[in-house]
């Protein structure tokens, strides 16, 4: 019996490392979020135009994040856990996201030391302008301001 390389061998285990890693990232590739489009967008039991409509979404900017894909549509779960299946050109990649903490609260600065300007319920949808540390600052109901980044669901960065 020959003895196996030790050089050989730890080759081979890195190489099946590195397979196994990249495999893991691809996989993970298609979970990121994106927005609605449109104010009214129809999810779909299946990825095409025949399959019947579960229900229709009346929120623009809606984040979505994307579990699947076939063809020229997209698989998504939304931040209720409702799945099903949209049309590529119901999607759009601005940035949005919904407030998760009841009473959140909106600062004019990237600091709890700063004014407050407003409470947020859970489930608010507010535009993201950007992300900096732990704070993202944004848009919703007229106000603007800064908001604890993970008070969010959605696509923040």
């Amino acid at each position: 019996m020959k003895k196996i390389n030790t050089c050989y061998l730890f080759f081979i285990i890195l190489l099946f490392l590195n397979l196994f890693l990249i495999s893991k990232i691809a996989a993970n590739e298609d979970n990121f979020f994106l927005s609605l489009k449109n104010q009214e967008v129809n999810l779909r039991q299946g990825p095409s135009f025949e399959y019947p409509i579960k229900f229709t979404y009346k929120k623009r900017y809606l984040p979505v994040i994307i579990i699947d894909r076939s063809e020229t549509w997209r698989e998504i779960k939304d931040f209720e856990n409702n799945s099903g299946w949209i049309h590529i050109s119901q999607l759009s990649k601005k940035k949005s996201a919904i407030n998760t903490k009841n009473n959140s609260i909106l600062y004019k600065k990237p600091t709890i030391y700063s004014k407050p300007i407003a409470k947020l319920e859970t489930g608010r949808l507010v535009l993201i302008k950007r992300c900096k540390e732990k704070w993202c600052k944004i848009t919703t109901g007229g106000f603007k301001g800064w908001i604890f980044e993970n008070s969010l669901w959605g696509k923040i960065k």
